[in-house]
C-alpha cells in the first residue's frame, strides 16, 4: 500500500495481461481513455457490472429481450415500479386503479398487458398521469382470461401518453 500515487505513470508495455492477476483491478478503478486501445479491452461480465455505454448508438446482431414483471392485482390501487422493467403483465383479481408509477423516467417506453383473472368482469381506472389518445381512458375487455395491451411513453414526470389495444384473447 502506498507504492503508487494517483499520478504514477508506467512506460508503454510495462504491464501486460499476464502481469495483472485476476481481481487486481477493482470494479471502481478508473483509467484514462488512452490507457489501452479499445480493441484490447476485455470485460468479463458487463451485465453484472451494470455497464452502460452512452457515447455511441448501438446496432444489435441478436434479439434484445426485456424482462416481463408479473403483478397480481388484488387491491383497489396498483402502483407499478418503472425502475424494474419496461414490460408488465397485470392480472386483475379485483376492480382497481392504476396509480402514477413510481420511478418515472422521461423517455421510457413499454407495454402493460392487462389480463383478466378466471372470473373476469374486472375494471381498471387510471390516475390523471395517464394520458390516453383522444382523451378517453379505455374500457378493458371483461371476458374471463381476456388480454388487453396498453403501450406507453413517458412524456414528462406528470404525463404518460398511452394507447390501448383491446381484446387480444
Amino acid at each position: 500500500s502506498g507504492l503508487l500515487t494517483a499520478n504514477t505513470q508506467f512506460n508503454a508495455g510495462i504491464i501486460t495481461a499476464h502481469a495483472l492477476a485476476a481481481g487486481a483491478v477493482s470494479a471502481n478503478t478508473k483509467m484514462a481513455a488512452d490507457v489501452v486501445g479499445a480493441r484490447e479491452i476485455r470485460i468479463g461480465n458487463l451485465a453484472a457490472a451494470n455497464a452502460v455505454f452512452t457515447h455511441n448508438s448501438s446496432t444489435y446482431a441478436k434479439a434484445q429481450l426485456g424482462r416481463v414483471e408479473s403483478v397480481t392485482v388484488g387491491a383497489a390501487n396498483v402502483t407499478i415500479n418503472f425502475a424494474n422493467c419496461n414490460i408488465f403483465n397485470l392480472t386483475l383479481g379485483t376492480n382497481s386503479n392504476l396509480n402514477r408509477p413510481s420511478n418515472i423516467a422521461v423517455g421510457q417506453a413499454g407495454t402493460i398487458f392487462v389480463t383478466q383473472d378466471g372470473t373476469g368482469s374486472r375494471t381498471l381506472s387510471y390516475s390523471s398521469v395517464w394520458d390516453f389518445a383522444g382523451g378517453t381512458a379505455p374500457t378493458l375487455t371483461t371476458t374471463a382470461s381476456a388480454v388487453d395491451r396498453i403501450d406507453y411513453v413517458v412524456y414528462s414526470t406528470s404525463r404518460i401518453q398511452a394507447v390501448a389495444t383491446l381484446a387480444y384473447s
